[in-house]
This record gives C-alpha cells, structure tokens and sequence, in this order.
C-alpha cells in the first residue's frame, strides 16, 4: 500500500500531515495527487463525502505555491461557510511548517471589511463561498487575474444552492493557463455544464458511488407514525447511552423544533441552522467536537462542512427525497476504519425511497423493531453499573468525606444502599417508560412498498405552478408546505418535479388546510396556483390540463 512518502511532497508537509495522523492515501487521494503534482492538466474528481478531498488539492497547491508572492495564487470555492472554515483550516494544517503560507477565509455572515483587510495585507489562498467570492472580486478588493489554480469543491452543491450565475461570473474572469480542479459527488447535467465550458481536456476519475467507509456502516430502519416520530428519536437515544451523532432534518423550522425538545426533555443537543450567527455555530461546532453534546441537529445544507470522524450514528429524522443525499449523510460515521450505524424513521410511504437508496447503496437495510420501555430501562441501568464498576476512584482526593459519609448513611444496608444509589440516576427513566406503548408501525416492508407505488386512498393529490424553472425541488417544495401550513408534521407522499409545474400528494386530512394557507401565497416573484389533482395513472380532462400548464407558463 502506498504512503504519503512516496508522492515526493516536501519536508514540511510531510512533517505536518504525520503529525495530523496521515499515513496511506485514500483512493481518491492515490488517484489525483500525484497527477496534479506532475501535470498541469485540468481535473474532475467524483467522490462521496469523507473520501480526503482537501488533501487532493491542499498538498499539490502547497508544494508548488510560491511564498514569497503575497498576492492570491488559488481560488477555492465551496457551497458554505462551514465547509469553507473547514478547508481553510485543513490548508492551514497542511501548512503548519511551511514559512509565509496565508489562508484566508472569506464567506457571508461575517464582517466583509475585515475579510477587505486580510486581502490587503496579503493571502496566498483564498477559500470563500461564491456570493461572498465575488461581492469581493466586485469591489476590487479580490484579484483573480493571475491564479494560477482553482478549486470547485462540493461542485454539484454550490449549483443545488442556486450559486450558477456565480460561479459563470468568477470563472469567465479567471486567467485561461490557471489549473482548474473540481471535485463533486455526482456530476449532473449542470456540474458538465461547467466543466464543458471553463475546463480544458481534464482528466477525470471516479472512485465508485459508496463511500470509502461504506463497508463500516450498517443501515436501519424504523417504521412509525408521523406523530410519533419524536418519540422514536427519544427512544433510539435513550437505548444507546453512548450516542454520538447528527441527526437530519428537512428544514430549519423542524431543525431548532426538534433541538429544543431534545434540551428540554434533558438530553445534551444543540443546532446548528442558518439563522445562527457565525460565533453561535462556532459556539455549537466547538462544543460538539469536545463531545459536550451528544447530539447535533442539522439541515443537509447546514451540516456541510461538518468534519467529525468519530461518530458512532447518523440518524435520519426523515428519509431524503434525493438517494445521493443520503449517501452525504450515512457517510459522515463509520470513517477512518471505525463501524457505524445510519439509522432512518420512517414512515408506511417510505419503502419506495428506501428501495432506490439500497439500490444505489449496494446494501439492504435492515428493519428493525424500536425498543420498548423494559428494554430501555435494562440497557440504562447495565450501562449505569458498568460506569460505576469502571470508574477511576481517586482515593486521595475521596478520603476527607468517607468519614462523614459514613455516619451519613451508616442506617442503610448495602441493598437499600444499592437501590437508591441507582435510582439517583435511573428514576427519570423508570417514570418515563412506565407502561409506555408500542410505537412499532404494523406496516411490513412489502405493504410499505405497495403503498409507495400507488395513491393510498389517504393521501391527496396537489397540482401547483412551480417547477425546476423556478428552482424548485422536492426538500424546497416541503419547506414551503411546512412554512405556509405552519405545521410540521403534515405527512407528504410522493412530489413530482416537472419544468413548469410539480405535483405532490398529502394527507388527506390536511386538504382544506393546504389551500387556506396556499390563497394569495408566493413563491418568491411568482403567485402560486394550486389545484387539486387526480390521483397518477388516472384519466384527466386533457384540455383542462393544457389550461393549467398554459396558466403556469405565463406565470
């Protein structure tokens, strides 16, 4: 197996990427290192999260910078300022023992004068977000017309984000001889798009659709109502004491609803969402990191960037529209050889998705039953005795109370002594669970697949006049339902995304309440149209369709 030795880098750098753990390249990492190290040649790098990206082009860029130069040399673009912190300080990691090396970080939400002034003092590498990158380039207070590399990192994200007519404006000004790199987990038709126009010949690799510590996760799924979803989060944190993980929600709203709940019922969470400062994400990363909390609740969007290697669960509080967004997230545990569980809730119209995840996964999920209040109650009080059997006592420190201790307790025996001392900390549990029911949704996985593939009889259908032209997408069409209904739980079925119009089914019960809250509604410039629609497969009025499409149309 190759070593990081091997690829010629220089002292420095090998010093501090040894000191940072590094021994054997990822494949990734194998692939693109040396070529971009030997070559001026263009590249394309397909690879899931957690694969070492930064490493791909951090140690190139850094062996071949020159220091002495204190205007920018690279670019590198990123979808969010989490990820864009997170590079920066991986470069500044790589660059540890490398003399004059400065990396700055430029992104929204953060002061643009003092990002003015670290231009003006002199940075060789930029990594910025592509709003702040060219509000930047636009005050002049960023020259990009002599890099001499850049970077499209998370490439397919920046363009999910709605960043296009961003990146064409930064790239159409970037000098023709630079070296272009860009990374990304898939390459749809958008990500080509860029790659056609602004790179030249770039060799391209592609390291498989798992991640590389795909084999270390193992994938389950719980099936529920929608209004017990809550309660099965509580029940799978509760039943493993240990937990270290993010769980993912649809939107922000659902994101800070669930992290209050879990703060108040006592559990050590926080979220991190859009609407925090930069110090309060900071504040939460920080905390997170040093294991203070055990749980982070995070929007896809919110979590890029989030570099944790040691977590043990990745939990899904709904199951993703998109499979590859999934794949984003089980990918965040079970790294650096370490094993994982990625944990879905689901509902009884969830089988579909979770059929087109397997498929591209490779692997079957496997179904599992929410523990009841007996199990739970057992697992805490065997992980209770197990931290008493094991903890350190420190006999120097302890001795100046036993004394007083034991007059205190002198009347209890050891039994009673036993049982409150467990009850201190195992009653909250004893309380909670008692009689507690079975939330376990009866649905087998091959009624959840029938379902999937039809209109249940519950569930309605939706016309709206709001498609991919407008930018539209299923997590975005969700987050518009939530926020006009102002109610979180509504459960959704299947949405269909077409140009000019979309499709989506509810619960039935909530009908009235989806068109009162969509009257007189808008989506951004456009006033949106909803209308009841057929069930899919149904014969329809064709001229009263072509009415409906022709009204989007000019919409």
């Amino acid at each position: 197996m190759i070593k990081f030795e091997e690829f010629n880098l220089c002292d420095e750098i090998v010093l501090a990427i040894t000191e940072l753990g590094f021994v054997n390249p990822t494949p990734i990492q194998e692939k693109t290192i040396p070529v971009l190290l030997e070559s001026r040649n263009d590249l394309i790098a397909l690879a899931q999260t957690g694969t070492g990206k930064t490493a791909c082009f951090g140690l190139p860029i850094l062996q071949q910078i020159d220091s002495e130069q204190k205007s920018v040399q690279s670019i590198v673009l990123c979808p969010t300022r989490e990820l864009c912190i997170q590079i920066s300080k991986d470069i500044q990691n790589y660059s540890k023992f490398m003399d004059n090396i400065i990396v700055l970080a430029v992104y929204g939400g953060a002061s643009i004068e003092n990002q003015i002034k670290g231009l003006k003092k002199g940075a060789n590498i930029v990594v910025g977000t592509p709003g702040r990158t060219l509000d930047l380039i636009k005050r002049k207070a960023l020259k990009i017309n002599n890099i001499k590399w850049l970077v499209l990192d998370e490439a397919d994200e920046m363009l999910n984000m709605g960043f296009r007519e961003e990146l064409d404006a930064i790239l159409k000004n970037t000098p023709e001889n630079k070296q272009t790199m860009l990374f990304s987990a898939t390459m749809p038709n958008e990500v080509r798009r860029i790659a056609n126009r602004y790179m030249h010949n770039p060799v391209e690799y592609w390291v498989g659709k798992k991640n590389s510590g795909a084999e270390n996760i193992m994938h389950h799924y719980y099936t529920v109502k929608a209004s017990d979803r809550y309660q099965a989060l509580k029940r799978l944190a509760d039943i493993n004491p240990n937990i270290y993980g993010i769980v993912f929600c649809r939107t922000r709203n659902e994101t800070k609803e669930i992290a209050a709940k879990l703060v108040s019922d006592g559990y050590n969470a926080d979220a991190i969402h859009g609407d925090l400062s930069q110090a309060q994400r900071d504040t939460v990363m920080q905390r997170f990191r040093r294991r203070q909390l055990q749980l982070l609740v995070a929007t896809d969007v919110a979590a890029r960037g989030i570099d944790v290697n040691d977590l043990t669960h990745v939990l899904n509080y709904n199951l993703p529209d998109d499979p590859e967004i999934y794949l984003h997230r089980s990918g965040r545990t079970g790294r650096a050889g370490k094993h994982g569980i990625a944990i879905s809730i689901c509902h009884s119209r969830d089988g579909r998705k979770i059929n087109a995840i397997e498929k591209l996964l490779g692997k079957k999920f496997e179904h599992k039953l929410l523990p009841n209040g007996k199990d739970i109650c057992e697992k805490r009080l065997y992980n209770l005795i197990g931290k008493i059997e094991n903890i350190e006592v420190d006999e120097e420190q302890i001795e100046p109370f036993l004394s007083t201790i034991n007059k205190k307790l002198a009347w209890l025996d050891r039994d009673e002594l036993l049982k409150r001392f467990v009850s201190v900390e195992f009653n909250r549990f004893l309380i909670y669970y008692k009689d507690a029911a079975d939330i376990n949704s009866n649905t087998t996985r091959k009624d959840e697949y029938q379902r999937s593939n039809n209109t249940a009889k519950g569930f309605k259908r939706f016309f709206i006049n709001i498609g991919s032209k407008q930018n539209i997408k299923a997590t975005k069409l969700i987050g518009l339902i939530n926020d006009l209904t102002n109610n979180r739980h509504i459960e959704i079925g299947k949405i269909e995304i077409l140009r000019n119009f979309s499709f989506f089914e509810v619960d039935k019960a909530f009908e009235d309440l989806i068109i009162r809250s969509f009257k007189n509604a808008k989506y951004f410039d456009v006033k949106l149209v909803l209308e009841t629609a057929a069930p899919k497969g149904k014969v329809v009025n064709r001229t009263k369709m072509k009415k409906k499409r022709k009204k989007a149309d000019i919409n």
